[in-house]
């Protein structure tokens, strides 16, 4: 059965938002930041500024507190060069015509002691070090051993996500991305692998839940929900989860979301950067639970793009590779050409070469 190719370029409204086509680009690590403040810089604002036919770009994973931190040159949100930094970006994206939401990161347990505040061991939901490494100035190491958050620590921490978003909207962003995907802090509350509480925050699925939750009402003070979304990646294995009944988890969340008027939801189908189907899970009855919009992502093609959304299985579709070497992929998609491949060297850290230096189609003919 062929599907008509259109369904990739047509408008879609997200909360009160206008969005031209079904072409999202994902959230990238990029560690670009300037050194020493993690402040976007010029280099960043170029990077954006190409991609900005998207219609919608979500930002790489940017760290609420200096706390959050887990790679080295990752940017930030909490500091006013932060925030000066990205304004120049929102600004160069909306003349461009485009529109850009934040992601919001706390990486937890998934750090090292030389990233965080004088050098203490990062947090977690549970006193648990993952089986999985960091990048720092020197390179690739395994993540340090974490604590786990006191009450008060988290709510603090609930503080740290309402500060960043109020400062996301200071630095002219459109809207919030919840990164609570692929092994990070709120998906160390969520996952039963890791969280091993006896608390509030610990236990049943209520429980582990009401972390991102309480999370989510903080940014819902600050933003519409309608321009408000959250990352999830409920079968991923990356940076070292697992949960014990992935559906009815994910399932409750989903459902709680949608009572709050959530603009979308942006899942990771399958194990993040990997195999779409390595473990059951119905995507089709999670987006059935779902109210707001369904962004799917994890190798998505332009035909497994186009046949998603032409069954109605998804609103939008999040490439995240193909943008890094294809600056106008929704161009090139529309004409069906052919796709740059990307640089898997020049990804972390670096300079303009595979960051910048991609060629647009015109350009490459």
């Amino acid at each position: 059965m062929t599907h008509d190719a259109n369904v990739l370029f047509a408008p879609f409204r997200l909360g009160d938002l206008e969005l031209p086509n079904r072409i999202v680009m994902a959230p990238l690590t990029r560690n670009r930041a300037t050194h020493g403040t993690d402040a976007p810089n010029d280099l960043n604002v170029e990077y954006y500024r190409q991609r900005a036919s998207a219609a919608l770009i979500i930002t790489e994973a940017t760290q609420i507190s200096k706390q959050g931190q887990g790679y080295i040159w990752t940017p930030g949100i909490y500091s006013q060069a932060q925030v000066d930094g990205w304004q120049k970006v929102t600004k160069a994206v909306h003349e461009a015509g485009g529109r850009i939401f934040l992601q919001l990161w706390h990486v937890g347990r998934i750090s090292h002691v030389s990233l965080q505040p004088n050098g203490a061991a990062p947090v977690s939901s549970s006193a648990i070090r993952a089986k999985a490494q960091t990048f720092i100035e020197s390179g690739f190491v395994d993540v340090s051993e974490p604590h786990a958050l006191t009450t008060d620590e988290i709510a603090q921490t609930v503080r740290d996500y309402a500060a960043a978003a109020e400062n996301a909207k200071r630095a002219g962003f459109d809207g919030v991305e919840i990164h609570a995907a692929n092994g990070y802090l709120i998906d160390q509350f969520l996952r039963d692998g890791v969280n091993k509480r006896t608390d509030a925050y610990g236990g049943s699925i209520e429980n582990r839940a009401r972390f991102a939750l309480e999370v989510t009402d903080a940014i819902l003070k600050v933003w519409d929900p309608g321009r408000v979304g959250m990352r999830i990646s409920p079968v991923s294995p990356f940076n070292d989860l697992s949960d014990s009944d992935p559906e009815k988890l994910y399932f409750h969340l989903a459902e709680k979301l949608s009572d709050r008027g959530l603009g979308y939801l942006h899942v990771v189908e399958g194990a993040t950067g990997g195999a779409r189907d390595a473990t059951p899970f119905d995507f089709v009855a999670l987006r059935k639970i779902f109210s707001g919009a369904y962004m799917a992502n994890n190798g998505y093609t332009r035909d497994l793009a186009i046949e998603a959304l032409s069954e109605k299985r998804v609103d939008l579709v999040a490439f995240g590779q193909l943008f890094i070497s294809n600056p106008d992929l929704v161009a090139r998609l529309r004409r069906n050409a052919p796709l740059t491949k990307a640089d898997q060297a020049t990804f972390y850290g670096g300079d303009a070469k595979g960051y910048t230096d991609y060629p647009a189609l015109a350009a490459s003919e």
